[in-house]
């Protein structure tokens, strides 16, 4: 079981606080507080919501919409969690799960109905390490282990203690480990650490012990946010203490690679959302092993005879998605997520010296889209007299929402029709007006596929 690393953000009237037990602010914004921790390399971030009426929730689940929108790991929704309309919320805003809190006894009798309606693959089941939740657990044992895929366990504050002393807390788990309950322990579980005074020393001398733990598959709670920035050093002690953490499996070592003559390999850096090419670079062995081990794009410049970490001092970082060798494995095409611009001039790709251009109708579907998309986003904004995409805009969303109707129509007529160029036709027309209704509620085409790729 690989090893991880979550942060997570507890969210008390829209601000991130402390701990659950501390609502001091640490971000007014904790959009992009998520950001930051994915931006550090985090494997997956958690999110609880301590709002304590509708209205609240409801301004919560906004802001989880556009933490999953905005991060590129997965987001397990926690909190408020009552009925299966709640699940159904979360799932909706984009976490990849929901979480169940089995300190209430009423969340247990809800479990089959979401994950039957859901997935099991959707829900998490969090416990405390109480008499009680533990009772709970206990109880629903066999239903857990049919019906959910992760836990999160947390310890009593006495458990973590240590934390502030390195070989109070290791040696505590030697002699009592924390330990989930017996009946779902072969469930993968994550442990939260709450302890947001915990430093980068505290966690590599002690807490990184529970990842030692069979039954534990990832560290996250306030003792882990306060350090999110430094996550590539915990994962780099934890793989050097002997923990098999999640890290980038390379299928090639360096030595399969044909070299060039200075012993180093071209890259081709892509947009991973747009795979539009952003710059050409090289590496060395050691940027090839840096970049595996710490998910940012490192190459070697020729110029200055150094290793370079894209983005170390502009802070235009290149996170990595997929790496892949050629068929003669001497070049390598890297998908990334790009921060700011990559290119030294400040133009988001290096390449935009036109040579030489022919006239072409754009093929790429997505590229059609976005560009009708824009124009169309364009008129709402910048009118035109006679615009039809005006004449929609001004007479409103019930007008907008008639003509998807109509157009909605005519293709099921031109379905039935032998002529397969009228339905082409008619599903055009659609997305037009389609992207129309798009534009009036502030829906882009990335939030319809990011959904699409979640399925």
């Amino acid at each position: 079981m690989k090893k991880q690393f979550i942060p997570s953000i507890i969210l008390n009237d829209k601000k991130a606080v402390k701990s659950f037990f501390d609502k001091t602010v640490i971000s007014e914004n904790p959009v992009e507080l998520a950001v930051s921790y994915n931006d550090a390399n985090c494997d997956a971030i958690i999110v609880f919501d301590q709002s304590t009426d509708d209205k609240s929730h409801e301004d919560s689940l906004d802001i989880l919409k556009e933490i999953c929108s905005k991060t590129d790991v997965p987001v397990i929704g926690a909190g408020n969690v009552k009925r299966m309309e709640d699940v159904k919320k979360l799932l909706y805003a984009g976490c990849k799960m929901a979480a169940l809190n089995f300190s209430k006894a009423e969340n247990a009798e809800i479990l089959e109905e979401v994950s039957k309606k859901f997935g099991k693959d959707k829900i998490v089941i969090s416990y405390a390490d109480t008499a009680e939740s533990r009772k709970i657990v206990a109880d629903n044992a066999a239903a857990i282990n049919e019906l959910a895929s992760l836990m999160i366990f947390m310890p009593e504050s006495a458990a973590v203690d240590g934390l502030n002393s390195n070989a109070g807390f290791a040696e505590k788990l030697v002699s009592n480990p924390v330990v989930p309950e017996e009946g779902v322990k072969d469930i993968p579980h994550i442990v939260y650490l709450d302890n947001p005074e915990s430093d980068l020393s505290n966690l590599k001398g002690g807490a990184l012990a529970v990842l030692f733990s069979d039954q534990v598959c990832a560290i996250t709670g306030s003792a882990l946010s306060a350090n999110a920035q430094n996550i590539n050093d915990l994962r780099k002690f934890a793989i050097e203490a002997g923990i098999d953490v999640q890290t980038f499996e390379a299928k090639y070592k360096w030595e399969d690679f044909k070299l060039d003559s200075n012993g180093m390999v071209p890259v081709v850096v892509q947009d991973y959302r747009t795979d539009q090419v952003l710059m050409v670079a090289y590496m060395n062995e050691e940027a090839y092993n840096a970049t595996l081990r710490t998910g940012k794009m490192t190459y070697f410049s020729r110029s200055r005879n150094e290793l370079w970490e894209k983005g170390d001092t502009s802070g235009h970082f290149q996170y990595v998605k997929s790496l892949t060798a050629d068929c003669d494995l001497d070049t390598i095409l890297a998908k990334v997520k790009q921060i700011g611009a990559a290119c030294h001039t400040g133009s988001y790709s290096c390449f935009f010296n036109e040579i030489a251009k022919k006239d072409y109708t754009e093929k790429n579907p997505q590229k059609v889209l976005d560009s009708v998309y824009n124009v169309i986003a364009d008129r709402k904004v910048n009118p035109r007299e006679g615009s039809y995409t005006n004449y929609l805009f001004d007479k409103g969303l019930d007008k907008i929402l008639k003509k998807c109707g109509e157009e909605a129509t005519e293709i099921t007529i031109a379905a039935k029709n032998a002529n397969g160029n009228e339905i082409v036709y008619e599903m055009a027309d659609y997305l037009y007006h389609m992207m129309v209704l798009m534009v009036e509620k502030g829906v882009s085409w990335e939030d319809v596929t990011d959904e699409l790729a979640r399925r």
